[in-house]
């Protein structure tokens, strides 16, 4: 039952979801309309709300960037692509590849959603490489479904900017630390959920007969790291490009800062991750010209984001300007109390998601609406935070926004993986849903 309903969902995939840049431009066009129709706004208004919010997200977009960026840095040092390689190695069976490489995506995701969607993806292409006849596709959408648990894990933004000292809801729910969100029973328990269901649902998936199989040596040209030899570096400042106690001092440092950092009782955010990935990556790439070269191809995977989050920005500013976001969000508080808030929660923030597809910036637009509901209603504060993190999360399974460096990386579509990623996305819910609702 489950293969065909697999294969409905994608074939409604490959038919209709149109490229994610259209994506975008569609949504754009929705919410204008929307806006217009539901909020009474008019055009010129809707206009000036889009035009003001382009660059709104300026700041957030970067640190998105960095992360993307530094984890993928990190994935593909020698390190870890060693690891890689020897893990593909000890597979040899489609069902085992599919539940090993959901496992890797999901563990890398929960520590950081960059290094997850990078990881799972370099992971995939090693195991296609290794193992016969299984689904490429399937393999690339199960690394993606680990992304499923980022915004419950060590990277999540919604969790991590509470924490942080100054943020813009401090005055109505302080500071939050990351033992009330990430690491709270409830949170946990639903991680472990999606780390035992979600794998078992990727191996079901899998069909015999799928026709999908790729050949192993087109994946060969995916590897466009150069090899760069130490050996010609004859110049001072070739010798300096090429100096590994440069790399390690620096790399040392900025680890130093780190255990400082937390020595001193300062809570996670997404600044310090970023900064302990960037300075990890230095360290295990060895020396300033391969960690450059990492860079260089990292950068492309984000070009997605560079071009597309202005646009969502935009999408925002229409969606908080002219009241639309905070009306989809009153009318689930108006049908919630307070056992059923934080399921309706949720999926008002998994419909926003489509729009503002930001957990920081979706938190930005849903929070004064959820957090004086919260307060009416005498619902912890963190769990309506989380909910609101669990719903970016949720949708991002068949949003292929965040899918572009995965994609980029595999050689796919986004219409290639969605099919499957919408069956991970109904089982999630269920999950994430019912945590919420009884935990």
């Amino acid at each position: 039952m489950l293969k065909k309903i697999t294969a409905a969902s994608n074939k409604l995939m490959e038919r209709y979801l149109p490229d994610p840049f259209l994506f975008v431009i569609l949504l754009t066009f929705v919410v204008f309309i929307f806006g217009i129709i539901i909020t009474g706004s008019s055009p010129v208004k809707m206009v000036s709300y889009w035009g003001g919010g382009f660059w709104g997200l300026l700041a957030f977009s970067m640190q998105m960037v960095l992360i993307l960026v530094t984890g993928y840095v990190l994935a593909k040092s020698p390190l870890f692509q060693t690891l890689l390689k020897k893990m593909a190695g000890k597979v040899n069976k489609p069902g085992t590849a599919i539940i090993v490489v959901t496992l890797v995506s999901l563990l890398a995701s929960w520590i950081n959603w960059g290094f997850g969607l990078v990881i799972g993806a370099l992971f995939s292409i090693e195991l296609a490489k290794k193992v016969k006849n299984v689904d490429y596709r399937l393999l690339i959408a199960s690394a993606y479904s680990g992304f499923l648990v980022w915004h419950g894990g060590l990277s999540g933004s919604i969790p991590l900017t509470i924490a942080t000292p100054g943020h813009f809801a401090e005055k109505m729910i302080g500071v939050i630390p990351t033992s009330q969100t990430i690491f709270s029973s409830f949170n946990l328990a639903i991680v472990i959920a999606l780390f035992i269901v979600i794998p078992i649902i990727n191996r079901l998936m899998l069909q015999k007969d799928h026709g999908y199989a790729i050949d192993p040596k087109l994946l060969e040209e995916t590897e466009t790291a150069a090899v760069l030899d130490q050996a010609d570096a004859n110049t001072p400042a070739e010798k300096l490009e090429n100096s590994v106690w440069l790399s390690m001092i620096i790399g040392l440092l900025g680890i130093a800062f780190v255990i400082y950092y937390f020595v001193n009782g300062s809570t996670l955010n997404i600044d310090v991750v970023n900064f302990a990935f960037l300075f990890v990556g230095i360290i295990l790439h060895k020396t300033p010209k391969r960690y450059l070269a990492a860079v260089k191809e990292a950068v492309t995977g984000a070009g997605g984001i560079i071009l597309q989050f202005p646009f969502y920005a935009g999408i925002m500013g229409m969606m908080v300007d002219s009241g639309l976001a905070a009306q989809l969000s009153e009318w689930f508080v108006h049908i919630s109390n307070a056992f059923t808030f934080p399921l309706f929660t949720f999926i008002s923030a998994g419909i926003v998601n489509f729009f503002v597809p930001s957990g920081g910036g979706q938190w930005a637009v849903q929070a004064p609406v959820m957090l004086e509901a919260t307060k009416a209603l005498g619902v912890d504060p963190a769990k309506t935070a989380m909910a609101v993190a669990w719903g970016d999360a949720w949708t991002n399974m068949v949003q292929p926004f965040w899918a572009l460096p995965a994609l980029a990386i595999a050689g796919l579509k986004a219409k290639d993986i969605m099919g499957f990623c919408l069956i991970v996305l109904v089982v999630g819910g269920v999950i994430i849903g019912a945590g919420l609702l009884l935990l």
